[in-house]
């Protein structure tokens, strides 16, 4: 029984009507002695408990899309087929442009309309094989744009949370499509990878051999099967990465070490340090730590890297994260440091939508 579908929801609502109705229909019928009418009382109040809790749980699981299965919640999924050394460029060696073509097969994503596509992802590079999912502009099919190529968004999501949850939870393509209809914001493909590839554990989109290849997930096997499938372009210039939480540093991350890659990142309560994600695989060792912090990922850099960063959160929730890189950034780095209100939450990053893409319109250009 899937997690996050209907048959699952519809039983919980059921169990909790039972456990709801059941003290009120046989609280004074129960028989036995003291101790037994006790212990059976105190059961119904757990099981009406636990309902209780189980029902909150599973709706607000359907509708933000924290995890996807069983195994996600459980902890005990993993997608990683292999993690070799990939060497520091993530491709072990291997030339993307010479590789094969990956075409996939799209099924559309049930709950969020024809436009969000799903495909089962098996990265080459990386050995990891995961669900990706895209969403075309109005643009995309408009017969005046039949020979036009779109920039890309890759969509990172936090820790836990699935690719769904930038559309289901942030309804990121709701609140975007009348603004790219209107022309305020330019039709970008969005690309929203899994990103829990070891159980619930927090990867930090590293390369840890032996472990996860998760940036070369991200950044090659990804980016070579949206180029492979959709009219858009591998310059690193056409393409931007966006997350929040976890997803966030991973955002800012993935942009500083691959400016060949991406243009520009946007980074929505995110984080410099990874010790401050307590799942994170790479804060378990003080040295990978220290050299994954973003501080030091941007300083240790052979060059500055040409890419503009956009860091908005709360004071002590991204804000200070995005001066203390801003305070170090050198030309031709930029970095925006946007204070804002709101919480921690998919409610408050939803609303910097509008401004965010206004910033990355701006910045990530059209093929």
């Amino acid at each position: 029984m899937s997690l996050t579908g209907t048959p699952l929801f519809a039983t919980v609502v059921a169990l909790t009507v039972i456990a709801v109705v059941l003290p009120l229909a046989v609280w004074s019928r129960v028989r036995g002695p003291a101790a037994a009418r006790v212990a059976c009382r105190a059961l119904m109040v757990v099981f009406a408990q636990v309902m209780a809790v189980a029902l909150v749980f599973v709706g607000i699981n359907r509708d933000m899309n924290f995890y996807a299965s069983w195994g996600d919640l459980l902890g005990t999924g993993s997608y990683v087929t292999a993690a070799p050394d990939l060497g520091p460029d993530g491709l072990g060696g291997k030339k993307t442009e010479a590789a094969p073509k990956v075409r996939q097969e799209f099924q559309p994503v049930e709950g969020l309309g024809g436009r969000v596509q799903k495909t089962e992802l098996d990265g080459k590079i990386s050995g990891v094989k995961g669900d990706v999912m895209v969403w075309l502009p109005p643009q995309y099919d408009d017969p005046a744009y039949k020979d036009k190529k779109f920039p890309v968004v890759e969509l990172i999501p936090g820790i836990p949370g699935t690719g769904k949850s930038w559309f289901q939870g942030l309804k990121a393509h709701e609140v975007l499509e009348p603004l790219m209809k209107s022309g305020k914001v330019q039709p970008f493909v969005l690309v929203s990878p899994r990103a829990m590839l070891l159980g619930n554990a927090d990867t930090g989109c590293a390369n840890l051999p032996g472990k996860v290849n998760a940036d070369s997930w991200f950044s090659v096997d990804v980016r070579k099967m949206v180029v492979d499938n959709f009219r858009v372009s591998q310059e690193a210039r056409t393409w931007g990465v966006a997350g929040y939480s976890a997803g966030a540093y991973c955002a800012a991350k993935l942009a500083i070490s691959h400016p060949d890659r991406y243009s520009a990142a946007v980074s929505l309560s995110g984080y410099n340090d990874p010790g401050q994600e307590p799942s994170s695989l790479v804060a378990q060792d003080p040295e990978l730590r220290r050299t994954h912090n973003l501080k030091h990922v941007l300083q240790s850099a052979p060059t500055p890297p040409a890419v503009s960063l956009w860091l908005s959160g709360a004071e002590h929730d991204g804000y200070l994260s995005g001066t203390d890189l801003k305070a170090i950034a050198k030309s031709p780095t930029t970095v925006h440091a946007e204070k804002v209100t709101g919480g921690h939450n998919l409610d408050s990053w939803s609303k910097q939508l509008p401004q965010t893409f206004d910033w990355l319109s701006k910045t990530v250009k059209a093929p």
